[in-house]
């Protein structure tokens, strides 16, 4: 048996799985780490990291890599990989000697295609799945992969995220109107430039990404539900909107209070969610199916059916979709 870590550098949080897999294909996961440390704040037009942002983020990083050093006694197989802030980044070539002087080994900045790629392998391992769309919605950049006969046959990486949508188009305490209408002004002339989103009319939408799965928090919190699992849970499209408009009826500080909702997103919980209530609108969708299977999971999936010669054999339900509220 072989454990393996996969650490996701987002724009909004950085997280790491360790899960041990064996020669069957079978895996379990061992733990998870995340800590929120905005790494995309203030880039700006000449997308550039910001000192206090990549200090957080190594200090998190480090975190991580003291936390791996108790796996010492097995053979540990890591996959470092970071997404839209750094692949933006001016000053990316700077951050990546940062990052190996800290951590030791290299960090794999990947493609939008390459992102989405992962997240498909994530959730078409999961979920019994012939035809979807995926809406991964990051800090910095959302994914759009559509799914026929469980095969990706379309898929897009788009610039804007929870973060960047939020600075660019959001005031940080009340929403106003004509921030939030220019903020979808935005999103729809993104939609309407996918030449292939309309063939995802009235097809379930799989969400992906801390924004999106908050939306199922918050329904479970409301609807006083326990046990159930975020994987897997799901709302219709007015369940989306009603809880879409109690979050924009608060402020700052109201949001911050919302059960099911984290403190650290209470600023940017508006433009996360932002891509996933106007994709319902622009597909015509009718219903949500929340996923904590993504990219990460992709790259562990790839790597044991490439170690193993054998498809990946997942945990039971129970096991794999296990909430907790740092994930």
């Amino acid at each position: 048996m072989t454990v393996i870590s996969v650490i996701d550098l987002g724009s909004n949080s950085v997280r790491m799985t360790v899960s041990r897999y064996h020669h069957d294909g079978s895996y379990e996961v061992l733990a998870r780490f995340q800590e929120m440390v905005r790494l995309s704040t203030g880039m700006g037009p000449d997308k550039v990291l910001q000192p206090e942002a990549v200090a957080r983020t190594l200090t998190a990083l480090n975190k991580f890599k003291q936390a791996l050093k108790v796996y010492d006694n097995d053979k540990v197989e890591i996959h470092a990989v970071a997404t839209a802030a750094v692949r933006q980044a001016s000053n990316q070539a700077e951050f990546l000697t940062a990052f190996k002087k800290e951590m030791g080994f290299e960090l794999d900045v990947l493609t939008g295609e390459e992102e989405a790629h992962f997240d498909f392998v994530g959730v078409i391992n999961t979920f019994p799945i012939n035809d979807a769309l995926i809406l991964d919605t990051g800090g910095a950049s959302s994914e759009l992969i559509l799914v026929r006969n469980k095969q990706a046959v379309h898929a897009v990486s788009l610039p804007v995220g929870a973060v960047n949508i939020s600075e660019s188009y959001l005031e940080k305490d009340h929403i106003s109107a004509g921030a939030l209408f220019s903020a979808i002004v935005a999103l729809r002339q993104l939609f309407g430039d996918i030449s292939w989103l309309r063939e995802s009319i009235n097809m379930p939408l799989i969400a992906l990404g801390g924004s999106n799965r908050t939306l199922a928090k918050i329904s479970r919190k409301k609807e006083k539900i326990q046990g159930m699992a975020v994987h897997g849970y799901h709302l219709n499209v007015g369940e989306v909107a009603s809880i879409y408009q109690d979050i924009l009826k608060k402020d700052l500080e109201g949001r911050k209070k919302m059960p099911g909702l984290a403190k650290e997103r209470g600023d940017i919980i508006v433009g996360g969610l932002l891509p996933l209530v106007e994709l319902l609108l622009f597909t015509e969708g009718q219903q949500v199916i929340f996923s904590q299977s993504g990219l990460r999971e992709g790259i562990l999936f790839e790597q044991i059916a490439k170690n193993t010669g054998h498809d990946v054999v997942s945990p039971e339900p129970a096991a794999m979709t296990i909430d907790t509220e740092d994930l």
